[in-house]
């Protein structure tokens, strides 16, 4: 007889093999943000850089060590079912068994979905919660054993929410959807939490009294981006069950566990500074994420390796980020122009003069003499003809433009419609096929309703706009109604900023430089509710120019004030000890973050910090160009990687913070220099130097004393832009010059 030892541990090994991670991943987006684009098709089967969101999603869990998913899906659930059928996931290969699981019609938020999923009881241990729009490349099985570790200590542990650090003008970042996490400094442990909207820009945010006194250090924090990664016990599915009125994950069910008095449950925070992590939550994160791919943030998953795509589909990695298929190679004229952060799909034809800059073109499309396309996305056999601009859009699969036709930004173009001759759609129009023009699925009738309302909204103006030979349907925009009240109003305006090609210029959003003081009525509000005002929060953490905390008092200001004035001073001795003794790029930055810990400042501060001590450390030399350069270059190749390594990586906001400071300091002279060195060194890209050029912000406001200098800054900008397409263009000719010379080679040797 074998001993009891021996016999345990055979029955405990096969217990801990049968232990595998487990993702759910939340197909139904509920909600209408990429409507009339997902009328046929669901938004995690949309396209991004020509791979379904959901390919990316599964790749990212598969990069993560994931090894059983669910798929939760409602709408359009059979067409996904189908094509994870037909996709590569289901091959044996794949290593990862996916089972799609159809939920009921009744199901129209993610507590519902969260509820399906207790009922259904097919998850047996902690899991992974992510919705079908994710694109990562975090390592979500080291958070698994965070999470699991802290179980074991803590059985009341039952979430761990993935959050990231980034600057306030991250393209990833939401500008409509942000929040305010307040956390345990030693543990993260998350202990309150508060969304934000962007508009109407929130003044005033409260936290519990009694979180200010049973922890020593807190920090409160509105610079995260928000992964919607999520690692779950057993027990988050039955509290969804127990708890009806919990619809959102985050302002339901997390705020209410966290203020829970019954519950006493723990939710905590996982903070990574390094990788990357994304939803496509709306249009204007649908272009930043596919930009983002582009630019390589999220390596490896990047178009040329571990593209999630077709397995037959594979792409080329050119200079400036451009991406070629090789399975079926586009065509391209002699004189056409292909742009940086530009990706071209199988059997793509560009012609005579065509130019394509920043965008993303599927299989099997064209574009016609002269056609531009800026900052787009088009799927697949999308036909642009002659003389078309397309600017910062989305046009679906089989969209054809015809001649001479514009369409401005922020346009959403549904499968299948045709637009043109000569049309002039006007920016953020949104157009789908009139019914029965193209074949309708089993679906669409759940849209009739809807149609009905847009066909009856059409004036002989609006089919007019879409061209002679146009099948469309424009609908309604979002206009403000007289009748409806203040809320739905600013949910209107807010999902202004959600959108792609919208700069919301026209809206009165959160100023990052104002800061506004609690009324002697808010105060005494507080204290009858138990709760510590924050006025203006989100003004300090996006601005540069706030230097403290509103608080109730003004000696609260003035110690906020003191502790500013105290860690700008511990930071520039940093500097000062690092440039001075040689200090490697990576101790100077493990000494920063130390510092930025026991300071609880936002990332900016640290950033200006670093920003401006690398430009105050090069030596002016009047008179001599070319010393001055290599100095420059000297400086900035040393030192420069400091500005990333601190992490929150956030070229824009980096172009920015170099151009605040030269704007006020002797050294505005040497700002293009500078951030011609910063690029050289790959410190910041082209498309960061074009996003920071576009922000309102890069052109000087008329309130501040340095708008003059600002101004000059942005135009040195505006120089360097124009020497980047120059340079496109200059390599093109090489280009066709070289292959001029290798036929006029074969054919002398013929």
């Amino acid at each position: 007889m074998a001993p009891k030892g021996s016999a345990g541990k055979e029955k405990a090994a096969p217990e801990e093999e049968e232990e595998i991670l487990q993702a759910v991943v939340l197909a139904d987006s509920f909600n209408n943000r990429f409507k009339p684009l997902t009328l046929s098709k669901p938004r995690c089967l949309l396209p991004v850089c020509n791979a379904t969101l959901l390919d990316w999603t599964f790749e990212s869990l598969a990069l993560a060590g994931v090894q059983e998913i669910f798929v939760i899906c409602r709408s359009h659930a059979k067409q996904i079912k189908s094509t994870i059928a037909e996709s590569k996931w289901s091959q044996p290969s794949s290593g990862i068994k996916i089972v799609p699981i159809i939920t009921a019609k009744e199901s129209f938020s993610a507590g519902d979905a969260m509820r399906d999923i207790y009922t259904h009881g097919f998850i047996k241990s902690d899991f992974v919660l992510v919705a079908g729009d994710l694109v990562s490349n975090v390592r979500i099985d080291e958070v698994v054993r965070a999470h699991k570790e802290r179980r074991r200590k803590n059985r009341d542990a039952i979430m761990t929410m993935v959050i990231k650090e980034a600057g306030a003008v991250h393209r990833s970042r939401p500008r409509g959807e942000t929040s305010i996490f307040v956390l345990d400094s030693n543990t993260h442990e998350c202990l309150h939490y508060e969304p934000v909207q962007g508009y109407p820009p929130l003044a005033h945010a409260s936290v519990p009294r009694e979180i200010l006194t049973e922890h020593s250090e807190l920090e409160i924090r509105n610079d995260f981006i928000d992964c919607n990664i999520d690692v779950c016990s057993l027990e988050v599915p039955s509290l969804f069950q127990d708890n009806f009125d919990y619809q959102d994950i985050r302002r339901d069910f997390v705020h209410g566990v966290l203020t829970s008095d019954l519950l006493m449950k723990n939710i905590y925070c996982h903070v990574i500074t390094d990788g990357y992590a994304a939803r496509v939550k709306d249009t204007r994160s649908y272009a930043s994420v596919s930009k983002d791919i582009l630019a390589r943030w999220t390596f490896p998953l990047v178009p040329d390796d571990n593209h999630p795509g077709s397995a037959s589909t594979s792409y080329e990695h050119a200079r400036g980020n451009k991406y070629f298929s090789l399975s079926s190679p586009p065509q391209l004229a002699r004189t056409s122009h292909v742009g940086p952060l530009t990706q071209l799909g199988p059997d793509t034809s560009i012609a005579a003069d065509a130019r394509v800059t920043r965008s993303v073109i599927g299989a099997h499309c064209f574009l016609g003499p002269g056609a531009t396309v800026t900052d787009s996305n088009l799927w697949d056999a999308v036909r642009v003809e002659a003389g078309c601009v397309i600017e910062s859009s989305v046009l679906g699969k089989g969209v054809t433009v015809l001649r001479g036709s514009r369409i401005e930004r922020g346009c959403l173009i549904a499968d299948g419609v045709v637009i043109g001759p000569e049309a002039r759609l006007k920016k953020l129009t949104r157009v789908s096929v009139r019914r029965g023009t193209v074949e309708e699925d089993e679906e669409d009738e759940d849209e009739d309703s809807e149609l009905e309302h847009v066909e009856a909204s059409q004036t002989s103006e609006i089919r007019a706009s879409l061209g002679s030979e146009s099948n469309g349907l424009v609908w309604p925009d979002d206009s403000v109604d007289e009748d409806e009240d203040e809320d739905e109003t600013h949910s209107r305006l807010n999902q202004r900023l959600l959108r792609i090609g919208d700069n919301a210029s026209d809206l009165d959003i959160s100023d990052a430089g104002s800061v506004t003081s609690s009324s002697d009525s808010d105060a005494d509000s507080d204290a009858d509710d138990g709760t510590l005002s924050m006025n203006g929060v989100l003004g300090l953490q996006l601005s540069s120019s706030a230097t403290s905390l509103p608080s109730e008092s003004a000696v609260a200001e003035l110690a906020d004030a003191q502790a500013q004035r105290e860690f700008q001073a511990e930071v520039s001795a940093s500097l000062a000890r690092a440039f001075a003794e040689g200090h490697s790029v990576d101790n100077a930055a493990v000494e920063l973050k130390t510092l930025r810990m026991a300071s609880n400042v936002p990332l900016r501060r640290v950033r200006e910090a670093v920003v401006a001590g690398v430009v105050d450390l090069i030596p002016l030399v009047p008179d001599a160009p070319a010393q001055q350069r290599a100095e420059i270059a000297r400086v900035v190749g040393r030192w420069g990687q400091l500005i990333d390594s601190i992490g929150g990586i956030d070229a824009v906001e980096t172009v920015a913070v170099l151009q605040e400071h030269c704007s006020q300091s002797p050294r505005l002279a040497l700002f293009g220099q500078v951030l011609a060195a910063l690029y050289q060194h790959d410190v910041v890209e082209e498309d960061d130097i074009r996003a920071w050029h576009a922000l309102t912000a890069s052109r000087g406001s008329s309130e501040v004393a340095t708008a003059e200098n600002m101004r000059k800054c942005w135009v040195v900008g505006a120089r360097m832009i124009k020497q980047f397409e120059e340079q496109d263009d200059d390599s093109e000719d090489e280009e066709d010059k070289d292959e001029e010379d290798e036929s006029e080679s074969e054919e002398e040797s013929s």
